[in-house]
């Protein structure tokens, strides 16, 4: 019903007694300022999200110790954390690497998980910053024997009448035997090296009898009163 308000001022309802306010139309203007006002803050989060995706993740091996590696975001801020996970190529399962959960470096040792120099690997890593977490950055597929590097083996000297006989020690690997003792990267694979014999800079000779050098000692003659250098580098 109306009634007249005083000083001539136009209607004004005033809601029998009882009866029931419709607040539809407020709840559905509440609403829509809800779902708008939350827009912004999810694009700002997936945003965030994208800026921390590590880049470059890879494996780098050398003489089968495997390190991730990856490089962060440029623009991205410090205190960054990393997550490390891997699987066997085929399996459906990814397995938290321990040692590399919540990390601030940007390489993780994972010799001892990828330690079947048969099989083929995958790891992947993920950034966290501020409570935002990015996605995973997967590196691509990684096998030790195929992948690893050789370093250059330890030489050992030893003069004779006619020369010098040259006698190599491979590298060895980071895997123990049972006993605790390491094995060498000859059970793991075959290595050949190549034997360099300067003189004053000038490359002499050189020889890829590298196996005899590991086995019993490769002999070498050279002349008399003359000083030579030998290096040997793995093939």
């Amino acid at each position: 019903m109306y009634k007249e308000c005083s000083g001539g001022a136009a209607g004004q309802y005033k809601r029998p007694h009882g009866a029931a306010v419709d607040m539809r139309p407020l709840t559905f203007w509440l609403f829509c300022i809800s779902i708008l006002n939350a827009y912004p803050r999810i694009s700002h989060s997936k945003d965030a999200s994208r800026g921390l995706i590590p880049q470059e993740v890879r494996f780098r091996s050398l003489d089968y110790s495997n390190v991730l590696h990856w490089k962060p975001q440029s623009y991205t801020n410090k205190g960054q954390k990393f997550f490390v996970q891997y699987k066997v190529y085929g399996d459906k399962q990814w397995t938290d690497v321990t040692q590399c959960q919540g990390i601030s470096q940007t390489s993780c040792d994972l010799t001892q998980q990828t330690s079947d120099p048969r099989e083929w690997y995958y790891a992947r890593v993920q950034a966290a910053l501020h409570g935002t977490r990015s996605g995973w950055a997967l590196s691509p597929r990684f096998n030790p024997y195929w992948e690893t590097s050789v370093s250059p083996p330890a030489m050992r000297l030893r003069a004779t009448e006619q020369g010098v006989v040259i006698r190599l020690r491979p590298p060895r690997s980071p895997y123990r035997r049972r006993r605790g003792s390491f094995i060498s990267m000859r059970k793991l694979q075959k290595l050949t090296f190549r034997i360099f014999i300067t003189h004053d800079g000038v490359l002499q000779a050189s020889s890829q009898n590298g196996r005899d050098a590991l086995e019993k000692g490769l002999n070498v003659k050279i002349p008399d009163n003359l000083e030579f250098c030998y290096a040997a580098d793995p093939l």
